[in-house]
């Protein structure tokens, strides 16, 4: 297929959007079978525009769109439905969902294990009622943590949680390890890493986080392994986050 050919009713989502000139928008889009793609939409901040009451994140949408660049124009966008936009603390994780995104995504790749796997997150995130009480907000954190997790498997930045990367031995769930991006899990030893237990290691690899240590211990690894792989700028949707943690009672 070649680069300008014209792609139709493809299902994509709303990652972020920033002005264009006058009265369009550049809408960064995720869609299933071509990844992250940036889009032209031309006009859509004209108020008459059909485009701009649509152009919103956690609308499931069928784009169209077509150009030879890679900043293409979006040539029609329809409104899908079936899926209930997240409120409240809710939302505040899918704005985050969303940076991780845009900030770890390459252009082009499709990823449609990914983008399932973000629509279910969304509905997950979605259902229920969205108070800020700490059960619901530690059912949060485990949707987070294993999206995360698996955001950086499906983009080839997963790593390994159960084998000891230097003896290549199982994890012990009673030893103490630091987990280092760039090798994974050694014995705690005077090493430099994040810090971890062996039975938060054996949960991760088993995509469980019932245990609170689990939950608390996942939480400071995944951002040690999205810190390395991002670089030196910070996400600005977790410090949001962390800000109306700190401010609930």
């Amino acid at each position: 297929m070649s680069s300008d050919a014209r792609i139709n009713n493809e299902p994509g989502f709303i990652l972020h959007t920033y002005p264009f000139k006058e009265t369009s928008v550049v809408a960064e889009v995720f869609t299933r079978s071509h990844g992250r793609v940036a889009l032209i939409a031309r006009g859509a901040r004209r108020p008459a525009s059909a485009l701009r009451g649509l152009m919103q994140p956690f609308t499931p949408l069928l784009l169209s769109w077509f150009g030879k660049s890679e900043l293409k124009t979006l040539h029609a966008a329809e409104w899908q439905g079936g899926l209930i936009a997240p409120q409240g603390r809710a939302l505040m994780c899918g704005f985050y969902l969303n940076e991780l995104l845009l900030r770890l995504m390459a252009r082009g790749d499709a990823h449609e294990l990914l983008y399932d796997r973000y629509i279910s997150t969304l509905e997950l995130l979605a259902s229920g009622a969205p108070s800020p009480d700490s059960e619901r907000a530690t059912d949060f954190e485990r949707i987070l943590r294993r999206f995360e997790k698996n955001l950086l498997a499906e983009i080839g930045y997963g790593a390994t949680f159960d084998v000891d990367a230097d003896s290549g031995s199982p994890i012990q769930a009673e030893a103490r390890y630091v987990f280092q991006p760039e090798r994974g899990a050694l014995r705690a030893s005077g090493q430099h890493g994040c810090p971890v237990s062996g039975q938060t290691l054996i949960d991760l690899a088993a995509d469980r986080f019932e245990r609170q240590t689990t939950l608390a211990e996942a939480k400071a690894l995944m951002r040690a392994l999205i810190n390395h792989t991002l670089g030196a700028k910070p996400l600005y949707t977790r410090q949001l986050l962390r800000e109306l943690t700190d401010l609930t009672p």
